[in-house]
């Protein structure tokens, strides 16, 4: 069921959702959170699909804020709220609110916003485009226990990490971290299947992929070795190889769906690494609204204690040339805290 609102209120907007929950004989107590998504336009059709493919797995309340920024500076003084109010099958298995925002109410999105939240359940906000430097700062971002932001979106992502870090509060978390999830399971895995001496990593991917330089971050944090950030074609992440004190450990995902894992001693073994959609990394950060501590260690590492390998991709990572400083290698007893930091 779908209920048009033009030039409409919180108040009115709350009482079609009421109505279109009787016309359907739905409840809305099977919700648990309040989704938040911050878009424009033209990327709110993908944000709203995403969102609703994931509320099969987290029921909720989805609103979504576009901000219409009107060129007549006539239009901009006037201020108008619609609304598009989904229930039933056309929101998933919550609701879904679609606000259009013009004039001067654009600057006070949060009071449209909060009376519209489910009492007593958490919130998240997403900004899948155009996120701001501080989400915690921001006044829809004030409003939850949870912000996701996607610095794969921005126009520079690696120097969009280095604000994420200054700017970093208790619940910030990016979909570029997220990106990585199987990637540090599959890793931790393969470490806790040898007692050897991690000496240094390399970490292959596609340049500007925050997602690489999170993974080398994390990696970093983690091992305390060498790590250096070499490039491929990609798509994205590509190969990590481990040089150990009992023969290299490499994971290579060349095709970006399958990926080969290789420990010195052992037969290879072919793992499903898939690259992710959107609804998947959505759902997953949606399964966890605490602060994430691991990726607060690993963002505040920083990108610019990485060694980077640009025009030699098949360097070894352990060239000292380039190690970061006051990096010594650990043995592998490390591998523990890195273990527990790959699941979410």
């Amino acid at each position: 069921m779908k209920i048009d609102l033009t030039d409409t209120t919180a108040s009115k907007i709350n009482k079609a959702l009421v109505q279109g929950r009787r016309a359907i004989g739905t409840p809305a107590v099977g919700m648990v959170l309040t989704l938040v998504i911050v878009t424009d336009e033209e990327n709110a059709y993908d944000a709203l699909k995403a969102a609703e493919d994931a509320s099969r797995q987290h029921p909720s309340r989805t609103l979504v804020v576009i901000k219409r920024v009107s060129r007549s500076p006539r239009d901009r003084t006037s201020s108008r709220l619609d609304a598009e109010v989904r229930v039933g099958a056309e929101a998933g298995t919550g609701e879904t609110v679609v606000l259009r925002l013009y004039g001067e109410v654009v600057d006070h999105a949060q009071s449209v916003v909060l009376p519209l939240l489910l009492p007593d359940a958490p919130v998240v906000v997403w900004w899948p485009v155009n996120a701001p430097l501080d989400p915690a700062g921001d006044a829809l971002g004030a409003l939850a226990q949870r912000r996701v932001t996607d610095s794969y979106t921005a126009e520079e992502p690696v120097r969009e990490l280095s604000a994420r870090a200054d700017a970093y509060a208790p619940g910030d978390t990016d979909l570029s971290w997220t990106r990585i999830t199987p990637w540090r399971s599959m890793l931790a895995a393969a470490l806790d299947q040898v007692t050897c001496e991690v000496k240094g990593v390399e970490v292959e991917g596609e340049e500007f992929n925050p997602s690489c330089e999170l993974l080398a971050m994390w990696l970093a944090d983690r091992l305390s070795v060498p790590v250096q950030r070499s490039l491929s074609s990609g798509p994205g992440l590509t190969a990590v190889r481990m040089d150990t004190s009992c023969g290299p450990i490499v994971l290579d995902r060349a095709d970006g769906s399958l990926a080969t894992l290789s420990i010195e001693g052992q037969p290879d073994r072919a793992v499903a690494l898939k690259r992710r959609d959107t609804a998947e990394l959505i759902a997953e950060e949606l399964r966890r609204l605490d602060p994430d501590d691991t990726y607060a260690s690993a963002l505040r590492y920083g990108v610019d204690r990485l060694s980077t390998g640009a025009d030699r991709a098949g360097a070894p990572a352990d060239a000292p040339a380039d190690a970061p400083a006051g990096a010594p290698a650990k043995k592998a007893a490390k591998k523990a805290p890195a273990k527990k930091a790959a699941a979410k």
